[in-house]
């Protein structure tokens, strides 16, 4: 069997071996590793299409790995909330739930392989960042039945393009060219209703015996579950939850409380009338399908208010509100970006992915005087001598973020306090991996690199040690932001890292 049919897009699935279907199998098996939802994903749509095509049961494994860079409380617990929303989601569901959790680094290794030798056809989530590519790649040379990839990272699909695009406008005239195809082909609102599934009488007995299922929803109420795990306690949870029903929520209050006041509002950090919604889209607890689909509605759009001509203007093509258009440049422009150089490109995290023009601007002034250089310890430890700057890593390191604009700063001003170039990117990249929730994310990426030239231009006058580099300054960001309260709040503050 070569394929389905399916409402899931042809240019969404890939096909990560040349294993065969395996008709004879016990069930369809979806391995659940970047759209950690039940409800407008692509991948789970595409295994349930899988169950019903071969009349077999489904099973769903949401596994956590406890080696992975940077494991610690913070991201355990985010993701451990939302696998507890996943189990609850589908309980009474003919649909059978895999949750498991490694007590040490490895104890995992082969229970994927183990589960597939009963599986018809595995399906799982194409995710272009951080380890999972070369996960999935190392699972496909393993198994030997099916596995497909599917991708439900954003509005435009990965595969639609074999082009990376190095600056804004362009991808933006672009996805204002071909966008319009992709609109009629949403993943299902509830991929489950309506559907009828057999059940699975129970998972594979050995398998279970040796990978138990992790009791999910008590480990999450246990304060101190995760401190027996081997990740770092230094970096404890937010005081947000994660999971479906509070990336829901966060949905929900930004466009009844926030969205109106979008466009001034977000540079505002008194107002905070940014989404908020980051790490729900980076750990799949919410759909960018789903985030698009709720802002349509509010406005009561319709596709026949696009624009016709694809202007690249960051507004007017959409037909929306001016808020709402200025949400979706980056939702859609500015996120999918960094999803399309991250597919594309796999140096996306070097040094040397950064455009000719920077890297050279950077290397004629690598040897400037520096006013101040200091250590990643400091620089972690908020010790700088730029109490505007202390206070944005002391709000990373409380509360997984910065504030949008704050980051911009955050990251300068490493590249002006670091003996070279490389050594900056190597401290926004661990800072920002370890202590932000939507860390080791292609729109982190964005950021971090666009603050070293990605997606910009060349500007003047040329300066000491950023060169031709878009240059910000501590005293014109806290005129801009009245910035009293934020220094108020977050330089009062205990630093809880060891």
């Amino acid at each position: 069997m070569s394929d389905i049919e399916s409402n899931v897009p042809g240019l969404r699935v890939v096909s990560c071996n040349q294993a065969p279907v395996r008709a004879t199998g016990d069930y369809v098996l979806y391995w659940m590793i970047a759209s950690r939802r039940v409800d407008w994903n692509f991948g789970l749509e595409r295994a349930v299409d899988w169950a019903c095509e071969l009349g077999k049961p489904l099973v769903v494994l949401e596994a956590l790995r406890c080696g992975y860079p940077w494991a610690s409380d913070r991201l355990h617990a985010f993701v451990l909330q939302g696998m507890v929303d996943n189990a609850r989601r589908l309980r009474g569901t003919p649909v059978s739930y895999y949750p498991y959790l490694e007590s040490r680094p490895g104890d995992g290794r082969g229970l994927l392989e183990a589960l597939s030798q009963r599986a018809a056809v595995v399906v799982t989530d194409d995710f272009p960042c951080f380890f999972l590519p070369r996960m999935v790649a190392a699972a496909a040379s393993r198994l030997t039945v099916r596995l497909e990839q599917v991708d439900s990272n954003g509005l435009m699909p990965l595969r639609a393009t074999d082009r990376v695009y190095l600056r804004a406008v362009d991808f933006r005239r672009y996805v204002q060219k071909t966008l319009v195809q992709h609109l009629d082909a949403f993943p299902r609102a509830n991929p489950l209703a309506e559907v009828n599934l057999p059940a699975l009488e129970r998972l594979p007995a050995g398998v279970v015996a040796r990978w138990p299922l992790a009791e999910v929803e008590t480990l999450a109420s246990d304060s101190g579950a995760l401190a027996a795990m081997p990740i770092d306690h230094s970096v404890p949870p937010v005081a947000y939850r994660g999971g479906r029903e509070a990336g829901g929520f966060a949905l929900r209050r930004f466009l009844d409380r926030q969205l109106g006041r979008y466009t001034d509002g977000r540079l505002d950090v008194r107002e905070r009338a940014t989404s908020e919604l980051s790490p729900y889209l980076h750990f799949g607890h919410v759909s960018a399908h789903e985030v698009f689909d709720a802002i349509a509605n509010l406005e009561g759009w319709n596709v026949g208010r696009l624009f016709h001509k694809a202007t690249a203007s960051r507004s007017g093509w959409w037909g929306m509100s001016e808020p709402a258009e200025a949400f979706l440049d980056q939702l859609v422009t500015w996120r999918e970006l960094g999803y399309n150089m991250c597919a594309l490109r796999e140096d996306y995290e070097r040094y040397e992915s950064l455009p000719l023009w920077a890297r050279e601007t950077l290397a004629v002034h690598a040897s400037d005087p520096r006013s101040y250089v200091y250590t990643p310890s400091e620089f972690e430890a908020a010790a700088t001598h730029d109490e505007l700057w202390n206070a944005a890593q002391r709000e990373l390191i409380r509360d997984g973020r910065i504030h949008n604009y704050l980051r911009m700063l955050w990251a300068k001003k490493i590249l002006e306090w670091s003996a070279t170039p490389r050594d900056a990117l190597a401290v926004m990249i661990e800072l920002n991996n370890k202590y932000a929730v939507d860390g080791r994310n292609p729109n982190s990426y964005s950021g971090i690199f666009w603050c070293l030239g990605r997606y910009d231009r060349a500007w003047g006058p040329e300066r000491p040690i950023f060169g031709k580099i878009r240059y910000m300054t501590s005293a014109s960001t806290r005129r801009k932001l009245d910035a009293k309260a934020y220094l108020a709040e977050f330089n009062g503050q205990q630093l809880m890292f060891r």
